[in-house]
C-alpha cells in the first residue's frame, strides 16, 4: 500500500489559521490606531494588549484601583466582580434599560457597553460615589423606588442630568431621563424626587 500522505491533497497557500492570525493582527492595529490600546499598553507597561488578560489601573470614585482584564471585559464586569461595586446592574447588555449607568468623565454611560480598557485614564463615578449627594436622599424622601433594582441607574442619570440642567422643568426631566426604565412603574415619584432637588429639597 502506498504511503497515505501521498493521498492527501496538497496544502493550500493560505490556511484558516493564517487568516485568523492576519485578522487578529489587523484588529490590534486598528485598536492601536484609535488610541485605546496605546493608552492601555502604557498603563500596563506593555506594548501588546491581549488576547490574554492584562493589568490596568482605573480611577473609580476618586481612588486608583487595579484590575486584570481581557480586551472584551466590560467596565460593568470590573466594577461588580473585581471592585465589588454592585450598584450598576447587568439588566441589559445593550444598555437600553439604563440600569448600568455610571459617570465617565462626568458623562452618563452604560457600563455594560463600555470596555474596561476604554476607561483607562478617565474618571469613573458610580452610585457608590454619590454618598451624601441630595439626589439619593430625594429618592428616599419621595419613595422613588419600589424593588430598587433600577434605582442606582436612575440616581446616577439624575445627577448627570441636573449637573447640566439644575433648573429643569418637569417636561425637561421626563425627556432627560427617558433612557432609564423602571419595571415597577414608580416614574411619578422619581420625577417628584428630581423636582425636589431642583427646588432645593433634600439639602439640594
Amino acid at each position: 500500500m502506498k504511503d497515505s500522505k501521498h493521498l492527501r491533497p496538497p496544502k493550500a497557500g493560505f490556511s484558516r489559521r493564517d487568516f485568523l492570525k492576519g485578522s487578529g493582527a489587523a484588529a490590534a492595529a486598528t485598536a492601536i490606531g484609535e488610541g485605546v490600546s496605546g493608552a492601555v499598553a502604557a498603563e500596563a507597561g506593555s506594548s501588546v494588549v491581549g488576547p490574554g488578560p492584562v493589568s490596568i489601573a482605573l480611577n473609580v470614585n476618586g481612588q486608583r484601583r487595579s484590575a486584570t482584564v481581557e480586551p472584551r471585559t466590560t467596565l460593568l464586569e470590573v466594577l461588580r466582580y473585581q471592585f465589588d461595586l454592585t450598584g450598576a446592574k447587568p439588566i441589559s447588555e445593550d444598555g437600553s434599560s439604563g440600569g448600568s449607568t455610571v459617570l465617565l468623565d462626568g458623562k452618563p454611560v452604560s457600563a455594560s457597553t463600555v470596555l474596561a480598557l476604554e476607561a483607562v485614564g478617565r474618571e469613573v463615578r458610580t452610585v457608590e460615589g454619590l454618598h451624601g449627594d441630595p439626589v439619593p436622599a430625594a429618592f428616599v424622601a419621595n419613595d422613588g423606588q419600589q424593588c430598587g433594582f433600577c434605582t442606582p441607574g436612575f440616581v446616577v442619570a439624575v445627577r448627570a442630568f441636573l449637573d447640566k440642567h439644575p433648573s429643569a422643568s418637569e417636561a425637561e426631566i421626563r425627556a432627560g431621563l427617558n433612557g432609564n426604565i423602571c419595571r415597577c412603574g414608580t416614574y411619578a415619584n422619581i420625577i417628584q424626587a428630581v423636582l425636589d432637588v431642583v427646588k432645593g429639597g433634600s439639602d439640594g
